[in-house]
């Protein structure tokens, strides 16, 4: 995704920024109109301010950060805090406001262990599930043992229902001892957020730990809360969800129990409820 450039210590202009590069006074739509309704990410049309020609109403973006470290203090919750704390950063530079809530999976593992064998949630697995379906974006980090992310990183993902992230923007990244195991992020993690149909940003962020005082994270980190930003200020996730969720197909109860909706008129519920299969026109 192109946009503007805007490094750690960088100043920036006035000029409304929008996600194709270009600046003008006239208010950047998704749906590539353009006209004088401010755009906002609910879907509807109003005169408060948008987000996307750098102004935003007094609800901050909702950052999520997973940390499968099971370590105290954990190199994988010291990553993912170094990069949500960049998005804030950042964030308060374009004066935006970013809130983050942390899901330590360390405090979690016992009911995800009973949630994999008895379909059964507890309180906190409970409420993780609600922080991520409110979620505006996610930074997903995870410990590398033995050339895959840990099983309790990967299992915690696996009881998520495949509604439920559906078009949030997610960092991805990971710790191991070896940069041995540096394509894990790209070659495992962000298959399995592929299918969980999230849109992770393209910078990944792996830490070894000879990486950990180098320029060269520092700048991995940078780039990636510059994208996760933009994808959070351009109200994607939002708009899939207003204007093309339908187009999905869902299982009841899924996308953290809210998709409840029943088509009682396909030929499958007729027979179910004793009806016949509708007749096709000839």
């Amino acid at each position: 995704m192109t946009g503007k450039q805007f490094p750690p210590d960088s100043t920036r202009d006035d000029s409304p920024s929008r996600l194709d590069g270009a600046h003008d006074d006239s208010p950047f739509r998704l749906d590539g109109a353009h006209d004088d309704s401010p755009f906002r990410l609910d879907g509807a049309h109003d005169d408060s301010p948008s987000r996307l020609d750098g102004a935003h109403d007094d609800s901050p973006f909702r950052l999520v950060v997973v940390s499968g470290g099971t370590s105290d203090p954990s190199s994988t919750r010291m990553l993912a805090d170094r990069i949500a704390d960049r998005v804030r950063t950042l964030a308060e530079e374009r004066s935006e406001t970013v809130a983050t809530d942390v899901i330590d999976l360390r405090e979690l593992a016992s009911e995800i262990a009973t949630a994999l064998v008895s379909q059964l949630m507890g309180p906190k697995l409970t409420r993780a599930v609600e922080l991520l379906g409110a979620a505006d974006a996610v930074v997903a980090s995870a410990p590398v043992y033995k050339a895959a992310p840990s099983g309790l990183f990967s299992s915690f993902f696996h009881l998520l229902d495949n509604d439920l992230l559906i078009a949030k923007p997610v960092v991805l990244a990971a710790t191991a001892g070896t940069a041995r195991h540096a394509l894990v992020v790209d070659e495992q993690m962000r298959s399995l957020f592929a299918y969980l149909r999230t849109l992770t940003v393209p910078t990944s962020v792996f830490a070894a730990t000879e990486d950990w005082n180098s320029k060269e994270l520092g700048e991995r980190i940078t780039r990636a809360a510059i994208e996760l930003l933009l994808l959070m200020e351009s109200g994607f996730a939002e708009q899939v969800r207003s204007e093309s969720w339908k187009h999905y197909q869902h299982e009841y109860g899924s996308a953290g129990g809210t998709e409840l909706e029943i088509d009682l008129s396909s030929d499958l519920m007729r027979l179910a409820t004793g009806g016949s299969r509708a007749k096709r026109p000839s």
